[in-house]
């Protein structure tokens, strides 16, 4: 049987069980990586659902925080140069401090530099404060690092929370992503949504990109971000190199 994730799994003196992966956004109107995304995987190479899955739901805040400074620590180790995208659950940042602390505090150890830290609020829970969650941002905003909303049009990530809170960035998800080029039905939406977060000046970012034909579809719409396999997958520890003629 595969053992629990330890909540102090990255205290000093504990060798974590667990490990990142990283996978770039890239800018294709300036042909540069935007940010490179931290995926959590277990050491053996396991999946992001497969190592939650053995968290307990005591242990989630602080493993969540684990997985964060330990992102922070490899990008450094790395010399990445992009910001660094770090997930964060909605309700665990709403009113409260401790994840965006405990970040740069870890960037300030690790010389990496918090203006290039980019905060993703995920989607899989419903908001139980967007109050809060939207006045926490606003105070740690003067730090310069990066907001973005995960999945948008995907379970919770939707109106409701754009409307408390508008970030830099939002990333649709790749349920409307998905041959885009064939559905005249999602090219409508996210012809909208653009223009929409174009007024807002919020950047917008596809995600799931597998095919060149979304992303010349996409680019058309007006979005010049991609995240996806067709430009590179998520690498273990390391880096991996953008397929920039892909599309």
């Amino acid at each position: 049987m595969t053992a629990p994730i330890r909540a102090d799994a990255a205290a000093p003196g504990n060798e974590p069980n667990f490990t990142m992966a990283f996978q770039p956004i890239v800018d294709l109107a300036l042909r540069e990586v935007f940010a490179h995304e931290a995926l959590v995987r277990g050491v053996a190479g396991e999946g992001a659902s497969e190592v939650l899955a053995r968290v307990s739901p005591q242990d989630r805040f602080a493993f969540h925080e684990a997985c964060r400074v330990r992102a922070i620590e490899l990008a450094a180790a790395l010399g990445m140069q992009s910001r660094l995208s770090l997930n964060v659950m909605p309700n665990d940042v709403a009113g409260q401090e401790a994840c965006f602390r405990t970040a740069m505090a870890t960037a300030g150890r690790c010389n990496f530099p918090v203006q290039q830290l980019m905060f993703e609020i995920t989607e899989g829970e419903r908001v139980e404060d967007l109050p809060g969650l939207a006045a926490t941002f606003r105070i740690f905003k003067r730090y310069g690092f990066t907001s973005a909303i995960d999945d948008f049009g995907a379970a919770y990530a939707g109106f409701e929370l754009l409307a408390a809170f508008q970030p830099d960035v939002v990333k649709i998800d790749m349920s409307l992503v998905r041959a885009i080029h064939m559905d005249p039905v999602r090219i409508a939406i996210v012809k909208g949504f653009v223009a929409t977060c174009d007024d807002l000046q919020i950047r917008v970012i596809a995600e799931g990109v597998e095919v060149k034909e979304e992303v010349r579809t996409l680019r058309a719409l007006g979005v010049d971000l991609f995240q996806g396999f067709l430009f590179a997958r998520p690498a273990i520890a390391a880096l991996p190199a953008v397929a920039w003629d892909a599309a």
